[in-house]
């Protein structure tokens, strides 16, 4: 579990296909890893990656098919920034929202326009995504926690304050670059409630006298 609250910038090290997966090896930049121990998570642009290997400057990580088909870290190339975050601890504040690591979809810049000290980012998703959406809500890209401005039917649209911008990657988007993007985990969960609320509703509504009469379970009167 996370935070999105970036620690640092790191880089791609080195890449190597591994018996069909991939191994990635990341520089950690400025993350302390002090308190890092093999089979620690770290997550690498909003992606929970299971240390493998590591010292002070780098650790190693091996992704999986199913990784692979949901993001892009295919895609990194060897010297790309990547942001890094270690995950949270039971004494961590919390000054993000609650992230999984788990990538939804991956979407991809549509727009960056200057705002005074701000900038301002839409960011073109599957419109399967946008029932999890909300105004005012949170949602994670690469790993960053944001809150939404507005949703359309297959966008939504941030403000990105100037220490964000300084302190993760996003500082070095263009649009068309591609992004990872993890809903708000609270609203899959909600609709995942009401289905099974819906469902049990519905067999429940389908059990009457009439039904029972007509399988042979009752004598009709």
């Amino acid at each position: 579990m996370f935070t999105g609250i970036i620690e640092a910038i790191g880089t791609v090290a080195a890449k190597q296909e591994v018996g069909g997966d991939l191994r990635l090896t990341l520089a950690t930049g400025q993350l302390d890893m002090s308190d890092v121990a093999l089979g620690d998570s770290i997550a690498t642009n909003g992606v929970c990656l299971t240390v493998i290997e590591y010292d002070q400057q780098h650790f190693t990580a091996d992704v999986s098919q199913e990784s692979l088909a949901h993001t892009r870290l295919m895609d990194l190339r060897p010297g790309e920034a990547v942001n890094l975050e270690k995950a949270l601890l039971p004494t961590t504040r919390l000054g993000g929202h609650l992230v999984s690591g788990h990538v939804d979809a991956v979407g991809s810049i549509a727009s960056i326009e200057r705002d005074a000290r701000s900038v301002r980012i839409a960011v073109d998703m599957p419109s399967s995504l946008a029932r999890y959406i909300a105004p005012k809500g949170s949602v994670t890209i690469d790993g960053v926690s944001l809150t939404v401005n507005s949703v359309d039917a297959d966008s939504f649209h941030l403000n990105i304050v100037p220490h964000t911008a300084d302190t993760t990657i996003i500082s070095q988007y263009e649009v068309g670059h591609g992004v990872h993007i993890e809903v708000d985990m609270i609203a899959r969960y909600l609709e995942r409630l009401l289905q099974t609320k819906q469902e049990s509703e519905s067999s429940s509504e389908g059990i009457s006298l009439e039904m029972l009469a007509s399988a042979g379970f009752m004598h009709r009167r």
